[in-house]
């Protein structure tokens, strides 16, 4: 079995995207005046959390596709395709904050290497049940 360091460590440069997007909320919410548990009121801080949350939400299935298709492919192509996600990520996140008629881009990028990833987990999955007869 192959190791999954490389994977293992964009995990965490994933996992710390998530923490600056958190730190990003907290910031605007003191310096908007929006108290917790308000999730709205200034459109600048709102960008934020929406940001955030479109983060959490991707990773629910960026993630486990990332390992899964290291599992039944490479680790090196799933650190790449884990990089570009991160990379897509942070241009949403700058773009989205700044004017949301402008995340396309990243939307794009980390979209494109979802999908990638999910396919590719899915044909690895696939192709060992057939290797395996199913077992």
């Amino acid at each position: 079995m192959q190791p999954h360091n490389l994977v293992a460590l964009v995990t965490l440069l994933s996992l710390i995207l998530l923490v600056w997007t958190i730190m990003r909320v907290g910031g605007a919410r003191a310096r908007f005046g929006v108290e917790a548990p308000a999730t709205t009121g200034h459109p600048e801080f709102e960008r934020h959390f929406r940001v955030q949350m479109n983060t959490v939400e991707g990773l629910m299935v960026y993630l486990p596709s990332l390992w899964l298709f290291a599992l039944y492919w490479t680790d090196l192509v799933a650190a790449v395709l884990g990089l570009v996600w991160i990379a897509g990520r942070l241009i949403y996140t700058l773009a989205y904050v700044k004017d949301p008629k402008t995340r396309s881009m990243g939307f794009g990028i980390q979209g494109l290497a979802t999908i990638v990833l999910l396919l590719g987990a899915l044909i690895g999955v696939i192709r060992a049940l057939m290797i395996t007869g199913g077992a």
